[in-house]
């Protein structure tokens, strides 16, 4: 059985974090109406900049709760929550493209309620997954790169027996367990520091498990992981 495990350091850093885990198994994450998932992305990018009513870009609070959380650890220079960087490309005008439809439906999600989310494949996964900071000498090759890039020593990261899954936290993946089209189960995570946005949370998750039951098929569960529940079953 494998196991995704919130570890003691992480909570040393954020003890009020949430991270919202949903499951997918048996899903179709093939391209067959590209345009439906353009149109979701349209729509999302509309209803985020309702979370950036200050014209100066790192004044919402949706972008500064983050930048605050990337500042109790060691990061790459330059390195931004996901959410920062899709609400970046929204408030600047550029828009979201699409990549795969269930990337699609997570970065639509991601939007409309100004929370990162990211996707892995969990077959891809050797052994357990665990949030934590890590020693240093990680495997990580990302996308565009043919090299391995090591997290810090205390970066916070996604990991597992291999290497490294996600650096920084939320800011990029490894190339080994993203999301494709021939992907079938999937692991997801939603995350919050921000504990005022808890019903947030769960709307999303809520909405993005919905949103893949009806376009992808397949069977999902949700799971909130915080420091007193800080251990799921994933496979």
């Amino acid at each position: 059985m494998k196991r995704f495990i919130v570890e003691k350091d992480f909570w040393e850093v954020f003890p009020h974090a949430e991270i919202g885990i949903i499951l997918l198994k048996g899903i179709d994450n093939t391209k067959e109406d590209e345009d439906r998932y353009l149109e979701l992305l349209k729509r999302a990018e509309k209803d985020a900049l309702k979370h950036l009513p200050d014209d100066n870009f790192s004044s919402n609070q949706v972008i500064k709760v983050w930048r605050e959380a990337f500042q109790k650890f060691k990061t790459k220079k330059g390195a931004r929550s996901s959410i920062e960087a899709l609400l970046k490309r929204v408030h600047s005008g550029k828009g979201i493209g699409g990549i795969n439809p269930l990337v699609d439906l997570y970065n639509s999600v991601s939007l409309r309620y100004a929370l990162p989310c990211g996707g892995e494949d969990m077959d891809r996964f050797a052994g357990d997954i665990k949030l934590t900071k890590a020693v240093g000498d990680e495997d990580f090759i990302t996308l565009g790169s043919e090299k391995s890039e090591p997290p810090f020593e205390g970066e916070i990261v996604y990991k597992d027996e291999a290497g490294a899954i996600c650096r920084c936290w939320n800011w990029r993946e490894s190339v080994r367990t993203m999301l494709t089209e021939e992907t079938t189960n999937a692991f997801i995570c939603i995350e919050s520091v921000d504990p005022s946005r808890a019903e947030d949370l769960q709307a999303a998750l809520n909405d993005l498990a919905d949103l893949a039951k009806e376009n992808l098929g397949g069977e999902y569960e949700i799971h909130i992981v915080d420091k007193d529940n800080n251990t799921i079953d994933i496979q």
